[in-house]
């Protein structure tokens, strides 16, 4: 069992939930807020999403990202911060008498205007989901080919940005471990085991297991479970040796029919974690842990 445990918030996410949770974090300046509140829980990595302050809907905007950048670099809090570079793979089809026709939430572009911010503002790590699949009910599917994902994976590598391998099905470690032998991650490769998202790896055991199982040797870790399989998934993953990843993209409630903050998903988590005999990395001890460069 890993006995010394990093724990990861991701604050917002691009999901649906604006009109399900009285405060999801939308504007730049809350999502910062977000972020430091978490570190101050006992987060060491905060992973971001940005969306339109007006609607609350997913965005890829660069000057939003340097806004939450700005703010969370300018406090006197230290936290890794960890872009998503997710957004821009969602494909909705049309019709059945013209699936080629999308639909107006389709929003799919290249693998290097997904990652414009990260290229712009440097951060320590960055998402990199590892591969394409049904996401959710309908005509949904997520779009992340090999050639994007290689495309990406080198241009992250020049630019010294450690990629968070996402891995949401045991096909996408297969494509990880192709990407470590064709020398596109340093090492130690970074790894989340994603669960619970719909036609995707079930939150349980089983599933969780038999992912950390195939993971390759010397890499670093961690996994969550989305909704009510949240807490349950933060000690499975201690319990398998890995790290832990919670908040508000990935679960709303601290218990049934109570609102949570990212703060407290970050503090259950380290309780969680720190009754299973476990201590919780500061963001120093997490950049020496992941082979991040020291922080300036």
């Amino acid at each position: 069992m890993n006995r010394n445990v990093i724990v990861s918030c991701a604050v917002t996410g691009s999901g649906d939930t604006v009109g399900r949770h009285p405060e999801i974090p939308v504007t730049p300046k809350e999502i910062a807020n977000a972020a430091i509140e978490a570190a101050k829980a006992g987060a060491a990595i905060a992973h971001i999403h940005v969306r339109e302050p007006d609607s609350g809907k997913p965005s890829r905007r660069v000057d939003l990202y340097a806004e939450v950048v700005k703010r969370i670099r300018s406090s006197d809090v230290d936290v890794i911060i960890n872009l998503t570079t997710g957004m821009g793979g969602d494909l909705y089809f049309g019709a059945d008498d013209d699936p080629m026709k999308f639909g107006d939430s389709t929003d799919c572009v290249g693998q290097m205007e997904r990652i414009e911010h990260v290229e712009e503002l440097l951060p320590e790590i960055c998402s990199l989901d590892c591969g394409s699949f049904n996401y959710s009910e309908g005509d949904y599917v997520y779009i992340s080919t090999p050639n994007m994902l290689e495309q990406g994976a080198r241009r992250l590598q020049e630019i010294g940005v450690k990629p968070e391998l996402e891995v949401f099905e045991l096909g996408h470690l297969s494509f990880a471990r192709h990407l470590i032998a064709e020398g596109l991650l340093d090492s130690p490769p970074l790894f989340q085991v994603c669960l619970g998202i719909r036609w995707a790896a079930e939150a349980n055991t089983a599933s969780f297991k038999a992912m950390v199982d195939d993971l390759p040797d010397g890499c670093n870790w961690g996994g969550f479970g989305v909704g009510a399989m949240e807490m349950p998934m933060v000690a499975q993953a201690a319990l398998l040796g890995g790290n832990v990843r919670v908040g508000l993209e990935d679960n709303l409630y601290l218990e049934k029919g109570v609102f949570a903050s990212n703060a407290q998903l970050v503090e259950r988590a380290c309780n969680i974690v720190q009754l299973m005999g476990c201590s919780i990395q500061t963001p120093a001890e997490a950049r020496q842990t992941l082979g991040l460069r020291e922080k300036s």
